[in-house]
């Protein structure tokens, strides 16, 4: 398995080489995010390990030019930044997981091969229900032509849920994906943006594409409601 890692703390880097060399992994490395994003570009990579705070281009805008071109290889994120927000835009942008630093080695190379697990399917350049579309490059929504403003954290839900369009997803799911792996708040804040959700996308165009599955979670409606 080829991995990425672009980070411009060259200890750091070349230890995280090293430790993944020895659990069988092939390792290139990168130390800004320009470099980053040429090798993502040219290579294929089964998984990219980027740091956020980089030099030339950060680790946000690699993630997004990224998913932008149509790669979709998984990105695990790292960073000395431990704020939900920040670990939430890394996830809206298409990150597939975050880890903050200090880090266990040992977390690291077990995230990767979780990741490395679901693989990179390809992913839609734009996620479609009916007549409601998400265009993840671009950062837009409509429904039936209406342009849709949400906040990242609706735009993330939404993301999550077309995704999985037709399937019933957990709330555990949904605060795992969308806001975070280690979530400890209150987690009914899943409801409440359940709700903001459907005053957006549905109750203006008379649909119900949010469906709650009473004691599994909830849905949205394949065909867009």
């Amino acid at each position: 398995m080829r991995v990425l890692v672009v980070d411009d703390e060259r200890r750091m880097a070349a230890a995280v080489r090293r430790g993944l060399e020895a659990e069988g992994f092939t390792v290139e490395l990168a130390f800004d995010g320009e470099d980053g994003l040429h090798r993502a570009r040219e290579g294929a990579f089964d998984a990219i390990v980027l740091d956020i705070m980089l030099p030339k281009v950060n680790g946000y805008e690699v993630c997004k030019r990224l998913r932008a071109a149509g790669i979709w290889a998984p990105i695990l994120m790292l960073s000395a930044k431990d704020g939900e927000y920040d670990q939430a835009d890394g996830l809206d942008l298409g990150a597939d997981d975050y880890l903050t630093k200090p880090f266990s080695y040992v977390v690291l190379v077990a995230r990767l091969r979780a990741l490395l697990r679901r693989g990179a399917a390809p992913r839609p350049a734009v996620l479609e229900a009916g007549d409601l579309r998400l265009d993840p490059a671009q950062r837009e929504v409509t429904r039936a032509g209406t342009s849709v403003s949400l906040t990242p954290r609706e735009f993330a839900l939404l993301e999550f849920l077309l995704r999985r369009r037709g399937e019933v997803v957990s709330k555990t799911e949904i605060l795992r994906h969308v806001w975070d792996a280690h979530y400890e708040g209150d987690p009914n804040v899943v409801e409440v943006y359940v709700g903001y959700l459907r005053r957006k996308i549905d109750v203006p165009f008379g649909r119900a594409a949010v469906q709650m599955v009473r004691g599994a979670g909830y849905r949205l409606a394949a065909d867009g409601g």
